[in-house]
């Protein structure tokens, strides 16, 4: 994702989300979180059911996002031009801007158009009324693309997902935000009332909007953010603000699409009549569209290695349709074509037909309509039909070129070790870290059964399936009271160690100076400088090393427990995601146990959600 450009089209983008809500929302109580009944049908109001007219050009909405220019080109612009993809295809489209929401599902109802265009999660809010008539059931019949450019901004004082209980959280009201909260108290394993929510009236460039409420008010413990405002709060994914040129001192993006990677979906919905009476045409669509996506990736990569006069004509092209006032340059539509995660062909057949998939259609739904009717925005769940298209046909494997479905695995797997060894040593891993808990064991646990430890386990692949780009690390951590009682008895033995004090209240010096037996890092630098070396019954070094081995293989333990139940859950995992590491005693959790209470709670295995260089991972094409 390109930080530095595209301010613009960023706003526009997730305003075109929001204007949907403008009618009814912006005059709801802010402090207010449920309750909000029949705010999709007030938007929408009164309308009736009309036939679609698919004898002419037909209505084709779109809004303003990178995915959408896959469409600008598969059609030659707004209207369907001659030797385009579309035309070639026997389609005919007049492409009309979507922005308004609430238009576009009036204009759906009363047969102006049978599309939809939106993220899933508003095909969930529009659920309720576009279903409750037969001939305007939605059918989702392609997905778009993965959305990256959404964050959560907190103060210097929340380092964790965890840490968001109880604080105040600023989001405007019925935007995409509210889907993508959702997934981050889901995954914290938070209600929504370990959080207090201060609703907003604008997303952006107003008093009241969630940037400006976190400048403004300290009450305000975090802001959901586009890309111009976090850059305007903090500096950019990796930064924290300083205080100066309008940052807020200590502000950070404590979590991201960039990593969240699988919480906002575009996707196209067809009323259910117009599908089931055209199927070839729809097939067609989706297919040219697929078709399109090939080309401008292609495309793209040669603009980018030197240059491409087609790429140009996209560009200028997007820009005509978009305007200047969007996209004032032609890198800034490069940018917003770079600014989305195109799914193509292998993703749209994972999305809908991928048993176990965590971040497939139906789990998905699910979700999507649970937020609906929990947050007030539809009363009843009615669910959408997955697309059931023949995906198999000669319309997409004679005429696509980029079918297969297995990727390669998403991470360099030695690169990702070596990162995580790197933040280890480095003390920087708690600044990468998203989330973290832990699992404990017993002295001599050699197995971890999904009876005992299914919730864990649950947890560990249902978030590395959310956080598609970022790596979970199985920490496996060893208790350290052997090692220091050999390097206590080493260090007396050879006299290098002094002890004074009483049985329970003994203090060391190390060569004449004071000893903490409890600064466990600084233990280990001497052990491993050769400090307690040569003593003949005592070897500190080697029990250390020991320590380290049993940890990292109780690490790859849960890693094959995790993998197994993931298995028996038919879940696809993705191996190179969850990488196991040894510890050893670094990190004790009580660093000088008194007993073997204290010391079984040193014993455990962490998971930790962490960020990653972009270098840790494996181009492609599309990210499915």
């Amino acid at each position: 994702m390109k930080l530095g450009i595209l301010r613009k089209h960023l706003i526009q983008r997730t305003l075109s989300t929001l204007l949907l809500f403008s009618v009814v929302f912006w005059s709801a109580p802010l402090s207010s979180l449920h309750g909000q009944g029949d705010s999709f049908k007030s938007a929408v109001g009164n309308q009736s059911i009309g036939q679609v007219n698919a004898s002419g050009p037909i209505q084709l909405p779109y809004i303003t996002w990178g995915g959408d220019v896959a469409t600008f080109h598969a059609n030659g612009g707004l209207q369907t031009a001659d030797d385009s993809i579309f035309d070639k295809q026997g389609l005919n489209f007049n492409m009309k801007p979507g922005d308004d929401f609430a238009q576009q599902v009036k204009d759906y109802l009363a047969g102006k158009t049978p599309f939809l265009r939106g993220t899933f999660r508003m095909m969930g809010m529009a659920s309720e009324i576009i279903g409750a008539d037969p001939r305007t059931k939605g059918v989702v019949i392609m997905q778009m693309t993965w959305s990256a450019g959404d964050h959560l901004v907190a103060r210097e004082e929340i380092k964790t997902l965890s840490d968001l209980k109880g604080k105040t959280i600023a989001i405007q009201q019925g935007g995409p935000h509210v889907g993508m909260l959702d997934d981050i108290l889901n995954t914290a394993q938070l209600s929504w009332s370990d959080v207090t929510i201060r609703w907003t009236k604008d997303l952006t460039a107003s008093p009241d909007s969630p940037a400006e409420l976190l400048k403004k008010n300290t009450q305000i413990d975090a802001c959901f953010a586009i890309t111009p405002d976090m850059l305007g709060l903090c500096g950019g994914l990796e930064n924290i603000g300083t205080g100066a040129e309008g940052t807020v001192k200590g502000a950070h993006v404590l979590v991201s699409t960039a990593e969240l990677s699988r919480s906002i979906a575009d996707v196209y919905v067809c009323r259910k009549d117009f599908y089931d009476s055209n199927q070839e045409l729809i097939t067609k669509f989706v297919a040219g569209y697929l078709r399109a996506t090939e080309e401008l990736v292609d495309m793209k990569r040669q603009y980018e290695a030197g240059g491409s006069s087609k790429y140009d004509q996209v560009l200028n092209m997007t820009q005509k349709i978009y305007g200047s006032e969007v996209i004032p340059v032609l890198e800034e539509a490069h940018g917003l074509i770079s600014d989305c995660s195109f799914v193509g062909y292998p993703g749209n057949v994972i999305f809908f037909t991928q048993k176990g998939n965590l971040s497939g259609f139906e789990a998905f739904q699910e979700s999507a309509l649970m937020l609906a009717v929990s947050q007030g925005y539809a009363k009843e769940k009615m669910g959408l039909f997955p697309s059931g298209l023949n995906y198999q046909s000669d319309t997409f494997l004679k005429y696509l070129s980029k079918t297969k479905i297995e990727r390669q695995e998403r991470f360099r797997a030695e690169a990702v070790r070596e990162e995580i060894e790197m933040l280890s040593s480095g003390g920087e891993l708690d600044d990468k870290t998203i989330l973290s808990f832990t699992i404990n064991f017993e002295p001599n646990q050699t197995e971890f059964s999904a009876v005992q430890y299914g919730a864990e386990f649950q947890r560990v692949i249902e978030t590395s399936q959310r956080f598609g780009n970022a790596v979970v690390a199985i920490r496996g951590h060893s208790d350290p009271t052997k090692t220091l009682l050999d390097l206590v008895k080493a260090g007396l033995q050879k006299g290098v160690m002094k002890r004074s004090g009483s049985r329970g209240n003994y203090s060391y010096a190390l060569k004449g100076r004071p000893l903490d037996l409890e600064a466990t890092k600084n233990l280990a630098k001497l052990i491993e400088s050769g400090a307690f070396d040569g003593a003949q019954e005592f070897n500190p070094r080697e029990t250390m090393q020991a320590a380290l081995n049993l940890s990292k293989q109780r690490a790859e333990q849960v890693l094959g427990a995790v993998s197994k139940y993931a298995s028996d859950k038919g879940v696809k995992m993705d191996a190179s995601q969850i990488q196991p590491v040894g510890v050893g005693i670094r990190e004790p959790f009580i660093a000088k146990p008194s007993n073997l209470k204290e010391a079984k709670q040193n014993m455990r295995v962490e998971f930790r959600i962490i960020r990653v260089p972009a270098e840790a991972t494996n181009a492609s094409d599309f990210d499915f």
